[in-house]
């Protein structure tokens, strides 16, 4: 009987002890993560992008004129000047059009002459009627005076007034030749101006057989070789692109910014480039072109992006379009600031007005800090309102959403 009771007065020592030691800890405690006010002598907010290297300035060279290509006279990697030969199109065709629109306008003008002479020739027709009929009125007139006084017979009288008719029909049908050959004239001065322009047009396909380089540059790329036929782009159907020719004695870095991001972008801001093909090494440029649009979304899922130009300071000579890289771009920059880690703000609402703030621990109790928050670099965060040093509350992150004001905490690492 005394075994029972030894172990009966064992457990009611342990209930015994395991109650004061509960009541000795007091109520149950978060456990929180906890970071620390720094002041930082440079701070510096930035968005990251990816993008490829691109010529400040480049051509892809199509063809006017669809044909055969005769010649080719460069190769990928040369360097070209302005007006310089890139391709011979087959000239045969537009030789004989350019032949034929020449000699359609030589025929022309001898028509044109011809017309001017039938002209002057009318003119003249014109003027003996004129002179013809001036004559027989003059005779009617005196034939009526004789009749007047009964020294003519009424026959001749007739007769004279018939002739005047006849002259003035005569006159009638000079003037109207020569209105008509008036209007040869101008029919064939404005065939001349057609065939003209036709000459014109023929001699201008004829010259863009001959494709000719628009800038001074390097060929990037050449997608054709000689004898290929080349065709013009028409509606839905594009053009075949001959080649790509690239100043790259300027150099730009296109890169892709997402939407959240592209409003803080702005030209003129300060970027760091950094190359797959150069690693460690790094190029200094500056924003020159923001898209005013997104890019086409290529999924369903896909993020809206915004097209940013990164014009390269120092450009390193070995550097060709296409060279993949990141970019860096400095959006604000702030000297001797207080920061956090970003995490640590959180908004609450005090007095029915939601504040930003974070949550500092004073004796093992959670209190809110309103604060002013500014630029986010990186991980951390400017703010206001704070002494440096404190201890902010960072995490975990389900227990920052739900963290109270006055709420008891003990912060992880510490007994």
């Amino acid at each position: 009987m005394k075994r029972p009771l030894v172990l009966a007065a064992l457990f009611a020592l342990v209930v015994v002890i395991g109650a004061v030691a509960f009541a000795r800890r007091g109520p149950a405690r978060t456990t929180v993560d906890v970071g620390s006010a720094v002041r930082q002598a440079q701070f510096r907010s930035t968005v990251t992008a990816s993008g490829e290297i691109v010529a400040s300035q480049y051509a892809d060279i199509g063809s006017s004129v669809m044909g055969k290509i005769t010649a080719l006279p460069v190769a990928e990697g040369d360097r070209v000047t302005m007006g310089q030969v890139l391709a011979q199109i087959d000239r045969v065709q537009f030789e004989a059009d350019a032949a034929a629109s020449f000699e359609q306008q030589k025929a022309l003008e001898a028509e044109e002459r011809a017309a001017r002479e039938q002209l002057k020739s009318t003119q003249a027709d014109v003027a003996a009627a004129e002179a013809r009929l001036r004559d027989t009125e003059q005779l009617l007139k005196r034939r009526q005076e004789l009749s007047a006084e009964q020294l003519l017979p009424a026959s001749e009288l007739d007769s004279a007034k018939a002739v005047m008719d006849t002259a003035a029909a005569q006159v009638n049908a000079a003037r109207a030749a020569a209105g008509r050959a008036t209007q040869n004239i101008e029919t064939a001065n404005r065939r001349m101006l057609q065939a003209k322009a036709q000459q014109i047009r023929s001699a201008d396909v004829l010259a863009k057989t001959s494709v000719l380089s628009p800038i001074a540059g390097v060929v990037t790329r050449l997608r054709v070789r000689s004898g290929e036929m080349v065709v013009v782009g028409v509606q839905n159907q594009p053009g075949t692109t001959l080649m790509t020719i690239s100043d790259l004695s300027t150099i730009d870095t296109e890169v892709k910014v997402a939407e959240a991001d592209v409003l803080a972008i702005a030209r003129g801001q300060s970027a760091t480039v950094t190359l797959e093909a150069l690693p460690g090494k790094k190029f200094a440029g500056h924003v020159v072109e923001i898209g005013a649009s997104a890019l086409p979304v290529t999924g369903a899922a896909a993020a809206r992006e915004f097209r940013v130009v990164i014009r390269l300071e120092s450009p390193d000579p070995g550097l060709r379009p296409g060279l993949t890289g990141d970019a860096e771009v400095v959006t604000s920059e702030r000297t001797n600031v207080l920061t956090v880690p970003l995490q640590s703000v959180v908004l609450r609402t005090m007095d029915g007005q939601e504040k930003t703030g974070i949550f500092t621990v004073v004796d093992g109790i959670a209190q809110f800090l309103p604060v002013t928050s500014g630029v986010i670099g990186g991980l951390n965060i400017e703010v206001s309102g704070l002494t440096e040093g404190a201890v902010v509350v960072t995490g975990p992150y389900q227990m920052l959403r739900e963290l109270k004001d006055g709420q008891l905490v003990a912060v992880a690492g510490k007994s």
